[in-house]
C-alpha cells in the first residue's frame, strides 16, 4: 500500500525536494543565516507531513473502496469525487451496461436458437415417421422414400443456414450467375415432389445477375418449396425470368390478405402454415434476409384460391 502511494504521488516528493534545494541555493547565494533556512524547512515539512498523512489516509480508503466496488455501489462512492475518478466510474458504468446488454442479447439469441432447433426437430419427425411406417408395414415406395429424404435434407439445410445467418458468417461471394440454369437445377432437385403431387412447371426467359449463387439458390428453394407445399395435386407452377427479375406463380390455396404484411416476420406461419402444413415460419424470414444482403427485393401478391405470385427484383 505504501509503495503504491509513493508511486502515484512521486511527483509530490520530487517537487518538494526541488523546492527545498531551491530554497537552499537562494539562502546560500544571499548569505542568509542557516538557522532561518532550518526553521523554514521544519515549518514547511510539518505542514507537508500533515497533508501527506491526510492524503495517505484518503488514498488507503479509496483503494479499499475500489477493491470492494460493485455496480450497485457506484452512486455511493463519496470518496471518488475527483474528475479522474468520475471519468473511470462513468466508463466502468458504461461498459457494465454494455456487457449486461450483450449478455441479454446472447441469452435471447440462445433461447431463439433452442426454439428453432426444437421446431425443426419436430419437423424432422414427420418424414422419419413416414419412413418408419413404410419399414414396419414393409410397403416401401421408392418415390415416397426419396421424397421423405428430400424433405429431411431440406429441413436440415434450413437449420444449418439459419445458424450461419445468425452467426453472421454468411460468406457471400458475388459472381455472374445465369438464373435460368439455377432454377432448372432447383426444379430437378425437387422433381420427386413434383412427381408425388403431379405438378407441372413452366420456365420462361432468363436473367443474368451478379450475385452469390449458393445463397440465391437457397432463397429460391424456399420460394419453390412453398409453391409446391401449398399447391393442390395436379397444380401448376409458372416461373418467368427477365432481365428485370423473376416471377414465380402457383395455382395454390393463396394467402389471406391480413397475412401478407407479416409473411417475412420471424416465426410467422399464417393460416396456411397452421392449417395445411406444419411450418416453422422461418423459411421466408431467412429468404428476405438473404435477398436483402444480395441487394434484391421480394414481394408477394396473393388471393385466396387464386394462387400466389412472388416477385424478386434488384433493389433500386
Amino acid at each position: 500500500m505504501i509503495g503504491a502511494f509513493f508511486k502515484e504521488y512521486r511527483i509530490w516528493f520530487i517537487g518538494y525536494l526541488i523546492q527545498v534545494m531551491g530554497f537552499l541555493v537562494i539562502f546560500y547565494l544571499y548569505q542568509l543565516p542557516l538557522p532561518f533556512f532550518l526553521y523554514s524547512l521544519i515549518f514547511a515539512s510539518t505542514i507537508w507531513s500533515f497533508l501527506l498523512v491526510l492524503q495517505l489516509t484518503r488514498f488507503y480508503k479509496r483503494i479499499r473502496l475500489i477493491q470492494d466496488i460493485h455496480e450497485d455501489s457506484f452512486s455511493d462512492l463519496n470518496l471518488l469525487q475527483q474528475p479522474i475518478d468520475q471519468a473511470y466510474l462513468d466508463k466502468i458504468t458504461q461498459l457494465s451496461h454494455q456487457q449486461a446488454a450483450a449478455v441479454l442479447a446472447l441469452q435471447k439469441r440462445d433461447k431463439e436458437r433452442q426454439e428453432v432447433v426444437r421446431m425443426w426437430a419436430h419437423q424432422l419427425k414427420v418424414p422419419l415417421a413416414a419412413l418408419s411406417l413404410m419399414q414396419q408395414t414393409e410397403r416401401i415406395d421408392p418415390i415416397e422414400v426419396k421424397g421423405q429424404l428430400l424433405s429431411m435434407n431440406h429441413y436440415l439445410s434450413n437449420l444449418l443456414n439459419y445458424l450461419r445467418l445468425t452467426d453472421q458468417v454468411s460468406d457471400y461471394r458475388f459472381t455472374e450467375v445465369e438464373v435460368r440454369s439455377l432454377v432448372v437445377d432447383l426444379v430437378k432437385q425437387y422433381r420427386i415432389h413434383f412427381l408425388q403431387k403431379q405438378l407441372t412447371v413452366d420456365i420462361q426467359g432468363n436473367w443474368h445477375l451478379k450475385t452469390d449463387k449458393k445463397w440465391l439458390f437457397f432463397a429460391l428453394s424456399q420460394v419453390l418449396d412453398n409453391a409446391i407445399k401449398y399447391n393442390p395435386p395436379g397444380g401448376h407452377i409458372q416461373i418467368d425470368l427477365t432481365e428485370e427479375g423473376l416471377m414465380m406463380a402457383d395455382s395454390g390455396v393463396g394467402i389471406l390478405p391480413e397475412d401478407l404484411p407479416r409473411l417475412f416476420e420471424r416465426g410467422f406461419t399464417g393460416l396456411n402454415g397452421r392449417q395445411y402444413q406444419k411450418s416453422t415460419g422461418f423459411g421466408l424470414f431467412m429468404t428476405k434476409r438473404v435477398l436483402t444482403d444480395l441487394a434484391l427485393d421480394i414481394t408477394v401478391e396473393s388471393e385466396l384460391d387464386q394462387g400466389t405470385r412472388v416477385y424478386i427484383k434488384k433493389l433500386m
